[in-house]
């Protein structure tokens, strides 16, 4: 689904990301970990097409990403950033079929999906008429889901989707999400720098530190066989039942 071949980036004169190979296989949920300016929205971005890579190809379902063919792909990729980077002008209902409407989809289709959509990420639909500063932010963010889902795409980056929310909030919203990712069968990658939210939404996780991928596995086996020091200085800092239970 997602092949990075020696891709790097350097932004401003500093490095962001390191040459980085990393595959994601179809319908799997990947998590990309690490601590702030470690890479991980760069690599989403070089994903999506947002960033031109100085080196190495990105391929998304089969396809080389360029300037030519990032918005083709992006129309196959939904993309949600935190607090659901809504248009503050465009009621939620507008925000969320944008690209429908923009690719000219006929009213009453655009309706049946956001109708479709607010029973899958579990909004109320008369809030669809509200614009982003009288939502909350879990709402926002459910409306940026809607968006991101909206044209039904093969894969879904998520980056930080959850970052600004409070912690009720927030595992609310985790709880809703591993729903739908085990209904829709979606090709997911996910950045946070959250372990709980890694182990409980990813199969697989990817730790980064200054641009580079130091280990990719199951959140247990990093655990347990780090690769080096700071994966363990990474998990310790984070501590949570999770751990725990696989160190005693």
């Amino acid at each position: 689904m997602i092949a990075l071949e020696g891709v790097s980036k350097r932004l401003g004169g500093k490095l962001i990301l390191a040459p980085t190979t990393l595959t994601v296989a179809a319908k799997t949920t990947v998590a990309l970990l690490g601590p702030s300016g470690c890479g991980k929205s760069t690599l989403l971005r070089l994903i999506i097409g947002l960033l031109t890579p100085d080196t190495g190809s990105v391929t998304v379902t089969g396809e080389v990403v360029t300037a030519a063919s990032a918005p083709a792909i992006r129309r196959r990729v939904g993309y949600v950033i935190q607090d659901g980077g809504l248009f503050p002008h465009l009621t939620a209902g507008e925000n969320a079929s944008l690209m429908a409407r923009h690719l000219g989809w006929e009213r009453a289709r655009i309706q049946d999906r956001l109708d479709e959509l607010c029973e899958l990420v579990r909004l109320d639909p008369p809030l669809l008429g509200r614009y982003p500063v009288e939502l909350s932010g879990g709402q926002r963010q459910r409306v940026g889901l809607m968006r991101g889902l909206m044209l039904d795409p093969d894969l879904l980056l998520l980056d930080e989707p959850m970052g600004a929310l409070d912690p009720i909030v927030r595992a609310r919203l985790q709880e809703d999400l591993k729903g739908i990712f085990a209904a829709l069968k979606k090709t997911v990658v996910l950045v946070t720098h959250d372990i709980g939210e890694a182990a409980y939404l990813a199969e697989d996780v990817v730790l980064m530190r200054e641009g580079h991928i130091l280990q990719r596995g199951a959140l247990r086996d990093l655990a347990t066989r780090p690769a080096d020091q700071f994966v363990s200085d990474f998990l310790e800092a984070q501590r949570t039942p999770w751990q725990s239970e696989w160190s005693a």
